[in-house]
């Protein structure tokens, strides 16, 4: 894909098609869509579309993910009978064993900040009570000082004081060997979740996505930018 191209694939700017008629080309029936932007890649990129679809219609893996998914997202919402509305009645936490137990999937592995653990085993005993078998390990495991990676005392969140490093790849490879058939993310750092996510053998889905002011909601930040958030579309985060 050229640079050009790339510069092009911009779906979020039919916010404003939605904000307004409350659908987008791509939400609409065919018989009645609103016309395209000419950056659609709906538009420009039909090929890549129809071979990406195309690999959902066979009956590997990825196929029977991708259906189960879908069928996951329905059961996700509660019709209201006699009208077209629905209701969300399904949690993060309940998708997410719908979408294990559809798939077969019996190990559930769980990759846990050490300042989720009480979180996680939680998580854990929710997942028993669901007939499945969860497996956590801890981002500290090992416990090697953050000194091994090259930091300086300066860099760490406690200076001068043991701090141990974050080992993603250590939790990907102990649950690999667990023979886990689902992985589940709860609160690893950014990019600490990449490694995970890169090394983990088995399918991997987040629970909690970590955002240490916001009470691991990221969200927050998004719908607070006309106030509290502006400075970010001010301000550089780091320099």
């Amino acid at each position: 894909m050229s640079d050009n191209h790339a510069k092009n694939l911009s779906c979020t700017s039919c916010s404003q098609l939605w904000q307004k008629k409350g659908t987008t080309s791509c939400w609409s029936d065919p018989d009645s869509r609103p016309a395209a932007p000419s950056h659609c890649p709906g538009e420009t990129d039909q090929q890549v579309i129809a071979d990406s679809f195309a690999r959902y219609q066979g009956d590997d893996e990825d196929a029977r993910l991708a259906k189960v998914a879908a069928q996951v997202e329905g059961l996700c919402y509660q019709p209201v009978p006699g009208s077209d509305a629905v209701n969300a009645r399904w949690t993060r936490v309940e998708d997410t064993i719908a979408l294990a137990r559809m798939m077969g999937y019996g190990k559930i592995g769980i990759a846990t900040c050490i300042g989720l653990l009480d979180e996680s085993d939680r998580l854990g005993d929710i997942l028993r009570a669901q007939g499945l078998e969860p497996f956590s390990v801890c981002c500290k495991s090992g416990s090697i000082d953050k000194l091994e990676l090259g930091l300086t005392e300066e860099e760490k969140v406690r200076p001068n004081s043991f701090e141990p490093a974050c080992n993603p790849i250590a939790q990907a490879e102990l649950l690999n060997q667990a023979g886990t058939d689902m992985n589940l993310i709860v609160g690893l750092c950014v990019g600490h979740d990449m490694l995970f996510n890169k090394y983990s053998k088995a399918p991997v889905s987040t629970i909690v996505v970590k955002d240490r002011v916001t009470g691991h909601n990221p969200a927050a930040v998004l719908y607070g930018q006309n106030f509290y958030y502006k400075r970010l579309q001010k301000q550089p985060v780091i320099d």
